[in-house]
This record gives C-alpha cells, structure tokens and sequence, in this order.
C-alpha cells in the first residue's frame, strides 16, 4: 500500500527552484542560446525534458500547485539529474516515501544521463536491467522510430517483443529466434540479480501469460547479460544498417547504456549520417 505524507509546498518549490538554478544547458545537452537572464535552465526547458505542462511546473515552483504522483516525481528526477539522494529529499518533501528498492530503474543515474547528453551524433538508449526504455536521445528516435516507446505501459523491450509484432518488423526474419533468446536470457540474469522481487516477478508472469513463446524459452533456464552485439535494423527511410551495440553497465548492473555504432568509412556510416539530416519528424515515438 502506498502511503501518502503531508506535502510541503513551500520546501518543494524552493527545493525545485534551487535545484534547476544549479544546472546548465550543457549539463543537459541543450544548447545555451544568446543572452540568457536566468541563472541556470529555465522553466521551460525543465517543462521539456521533464515532459509536463509549464503550468503545472510553475505552480509547483510558486508552491500552489497540487500534490504530484510518483511518476512526476520520477520524470523530475530525471530533468534535474539529481542524485539518489536528492530524488528520495524530492520525493519526502512532495509527500510520499521514496522508493525503497534501489534498482526500481526509474530515476535514471546521473552519470548515464550526462553521457547520453553528449551523444549527439550517435544512436544511445537508457535501459533498466529489467529492459525499460527509461530515455533516448533523437538519433535514437530517427533510428528506432515508433517501436520503441517511453510510455510507462509500453516502455518494456522484452514485453513488446513477444507481445507486439510490429517491433519484429525492424529486424530480419531469420533473426527473430536469436533475439528472442537473446532478451529472455538477459532478463533472466536480471531477475536473478535482484534475488527476485515483486516487479521482476510480475514482469515475467505478465510475459508468461502473453506469450507462449517466451514461456518455452523461460523454461529453458538460458542465462546471459548482453554487453556487446552485432545488429542489423531495417530502417522504413534508408534500408538495412548493420550497427555494432556496447552496453556501458552502472556498477551495480541496474541500468546500461546501449550505444549504436557503425564502422567509420562503410555504406552503414553512411547510412547514419542520412539519419542525421532526416532527423526524427517521420520517426517520432509515440510514448
């Protein structure tokens, strides 16, 4: 049961406004612009990368705005990258208990979203251990277009890939099993990690009850955490790509960084660099 405290407004919005005064467009990847009358971001560009309405930001910062949900909270977190710390203080002070597992994979680490920040230029995702799409930069999205979404209901790669067809469609049919086997034996290294648990449990029950497919494969007790592979992605705009995957992990292995690279100088770079000057109006997710 989730158990709701007295909000403080006013720690809230000093809390909110100091954090977003301490960083910097740069800290964020976003560009300074001229002239800038406000000490570090402004609201608007808290509004941006937190995904909310300016409205109800600016009434959190001038402390008359109503009590947030843990998803805004979380959402916050992530545009004021602030530490654990600082996002349990976020969490205390809007009236609710902070999250009390350590590797619920929503608040994203700092250091993964500061290096997401500067991959400008290549295709880079934020996944949790459990394969939640926590964040991913545009190139990312001109990439992936809609099949990978940061929807909270629709955000689980391994969900979507044995429930949704329409992601197969990115990649060849002959490597559809590969895959497959790929995601359940990744997951099932997670869960192991995490000694079990009620989200990871009932993450794979929801699989389970999907998809017969990944309950074969579950039941093959496969395990192995993908850090580096070879892919190819079928692109609607400029054909296949063969991309070579690294997945930087976080100490305690609870989130990756994936980042997508094609050798320099190969008809697959160059097919990357179209990506760059398509850009993402055609490919934007719907999450």
């Amino acid at each position: 049961m989730m158990v709701i405290m007295n909000m403080d407004r006013r720690e809230l919005a000093d809390f909110l406004r100091r954090s977003r005064e301490r960083l910097r467009p740069h800290d964020v990847g976003l560009p300074a612009g001229p002239r800038r009358r406000t000490p570090g971001l402004r609201r608007e560009e808290v509004v941006q990368l937190a995904g909310m309405s300016a409205d109800y930001y600016i009434r959190l910062e001038q402390a008359r705005g109503p009590q947030p949900s843990t998803q805004m909270l979380a959402s916050l977190a992530r545009a004021l990258r602030l530490t654990d710390d600082a996002r349990d203080h976020l969490y205390l002070l809007a009236g609710h208990r902070p999250p009390a597992d350590r590797h619920a994979g929503d608040h994203i680490r700092p250091g993964l979203l500061h290096l997401l920040d500067q991959l400008k230029d290549t295709p880079a995702q934020i996944l949790s251990d459990l394969g939640d799409l926590l964040a991913q930069n545009a190139m990312a999205t001109a990439l992936f277009g809609s099949i990978c979404s940061l929807r909270e209901d629709e955000r689980n790669v391994v969900w979507r890939w044995f429930t949704d067809l329409t992601v197969r469609q990115a990649y060849p049919t002959e490597e559809h099993d590969h895959w497959s086997r790929v995601h359940v034996a990744d997951l099932r290294a997670a869960v192991a990690r995490r000694g079990g648990g009620a989200a990871p449990v009932a993450l794979v029950e929801r699989i389970r009850s999907a998809s017969e497919e990944f309950t074969c494969l579950w039941e093959l007790h496969e395990v192995a955490v993908r850090r580096t592979s070879r892919m190819r992605v079928i692109h609607p705009t400029v054909g296949p790509i063969d991309l070579d995957c690294e997945a930087l992990l976080t100490p305690t292995e609870d989130q990756r960084l994936l980042i997508f690279t094609a050798p320099p100088g190969t008809p697959d770079s160059s097919h990357l660099e179209l990506l760059r000057v398509v850009g993402t109006e055609q490919f934007a997710p719907q999450g």
